[in-house]
């Protein structure tokens, strides 16, 4: 039986107490979860690239089903890259699910590859990146929703 690989992209910038949550449910279904920081040279991001790998490594460095990984390119061709046969992607609302079909539904389309999607919990639903750049950017505490915030910083 092969091992099953599974991809959690995103940009991370901060990556949350809901990404974290997101990751260890999908450790129950994969073999493998590489958590992939997508990088786009176009975009301005609060947090460095470097800083946002450190942080999520130090969130699972006692866990060894999981690796952290970046790229430039499609994620379905980095799925490939990677042997993932799924795309994980979290849910907070019906807004995000309507939003996450439509790329499901075009990933599946261009390359057969499938998405898995998992509800946040509820204590997560209003968790927000950008939000939480905007609490950092004004000086606001981050504890709440970033676990390890120091390592932000």
């Amino acid at each position: 039986m092969s091992k099953k690989t599974g991809l959690f992209p995103g940009s991370f910038d901060p990556f949350t107490k809901g990404h974290e949550a997101v990751i260890v449910k999908s450790l129950d279904l994969f073999d493998e979860v590489v958590i992939g920081i997508g990088v786009n040279s176009s975009k301005k991001y609060m947090f460095s690239l470097e800083k946002r790998i450190a942080h999520i490594n130090a969130l699972f460095e006692n866990e060894d089903k999981i690796s952290v990984k970046q790229f430039q390119t499609l994620t379905v061709n980095f799925c490939k890259e990677v042997g993932a046969s799924h795309i994980i992607r979290g849910l907070r609302d019906s807004k995000d699910f309507q939003y996450e079909k439509s790329i499901a539904h075009m990933n599946r389309d261009i390359s057969g590859i499938e998405t898995v999607f998992f509800l946040t919990e509820q204590k997560y639903s209003a968790i927000n990146s950008s939000i939480i750049r905007e609490i950092h950017k004004n000086n606001g505490p981050i504890d709440s929703f970033v676990t390890k915030p120091h390592l932000l910083v």
